[in-house]
C-alpha cells in the first residue's frame, strides 16, 4: 500500500496510456467486423471461410505479431499505432462471429416485414437489423473489450507505456507490490470499461431493460 499511494501519478499516468491503446483499437475491431460479419452472414457461401480466417488471426502470438506488423504498415515495432493495429486484428478476430451470429438471430419475418414497406437494404439493415442485433453485439463488443485491455500489457515488453510496465519493472526491480498493483488496475480497468459498455448498451437499447 505504501508503494501505491507513493506512486499514484505514475499509476494513473499508465493507466490512461493503457486506455489509449485499448479504446481505439476496441472502436476500430468493431467498425471493421460489422460489414465483415454481414457479409458472412449474407452470403453463405463465405461463410466458413471468413470464420475461419478471422479465427485463425486469434491464434497469431502477440508478441511475434507485434514485431512483425511493422514490416506490413510501415511502423516501428514501438510506435503505439503498431499496438493498436495488432491489438485491433485480435478484436476482429473475435468479434466477426459475434456480429454474424447476432445477424442471424434476427427473426427472417421481421426482415421481410421492413422489406415488404419498401425499406431499401442499407435503410432495412441500420434500422432494423442493426438494432435487433444489437444485445448479442454487445456482448460480442464486451468479450472484445476485456480481451483487448488484457492483451495490452505485452506491448511493455517492447517499451510501450502501459499498465504492462508495472509488471516488467516489478519484477526486473523486485517490487512485489508494483506487480501486483500492476495485475488490480488492469483487471480494475477492464471491469471499468465493460461496466460503461453496459450502460451504454441500457442507453442506446431501452428495449433490454429488465422490468419488474
Amino acid at each position: 500500500m505504501t508503494w501505491v499511494l507513493a506512486n499514484l501519478g505514475l499509476i494513473a499516468e499508465r493507466s490512461w496510456s493503457h486506455l489509449g491503446l485499448a479504446v481505439p483499437a476496441i472502436v476500430a475491431a468493431f467498425a471493421l467486423s460489422v460489414p465483415i460479419g454481414w457479409f458472412a452472414q449474407r452470403f453463405r457461401w463465405s461463410r466458413a471461410a471468413v470464420l475461419s480466417l478471422a479465427g485463425l488471426l486469434y491464434a497469431i502470438p502477440s508478441l511475434p505479431l507485434f514485431i512483425l506488423l511493422p514490416t506490413v504498415i510501415g511502423t516501428s515495432v514501438r510506435d503505439r499505432l503498431n499496438v493498436i493495429a495488432a491489438l485491433t486484428l485480435y478484436g476482429v478476430a473475435l468479434m466477426v462471429r459475434s456480429v454474424a451470429d447476432a445477424l442471424d438471430a434476427v427473426g427472417q419475418e421481421v426482415v421481410g416485414a421492413a422489406t415488404a414497406l419498401g425499406y431499401p437494404a442499407w435503410r432495412r439493415f441500420l434500422g432494423v437489423e442493426l438494432p435487433l442485433a444489437g444485445p448479442i453485439l454487445l456482448a460480442g463488443l464486451r468479450v472484445v473489450a476485456v480481451s483487448t485491455i488484457s492483451l495490452v500489457t505485452v506491448s511493455a515488453l517492447l517499451g510501450v507505456s502501459s499498465l504492462g510496465m508495472l509488471f516488467t519493472d516489478g519484477f526486473q526491480r523486485g517490487i512485489i507490490a508494483e506487480v501486483i498493483t500492476g495485475i488490480v488496475a488492469t483487471v480494475v480497468l477492464a471491469l471499468a470499461v465493460d461496466g460503461l459498455l453496459v450502460l451504454g448498451g441500457q442507453i442506446l437499447m431501452p428495449w433490454t431493460r429488465r422490468t419488474r
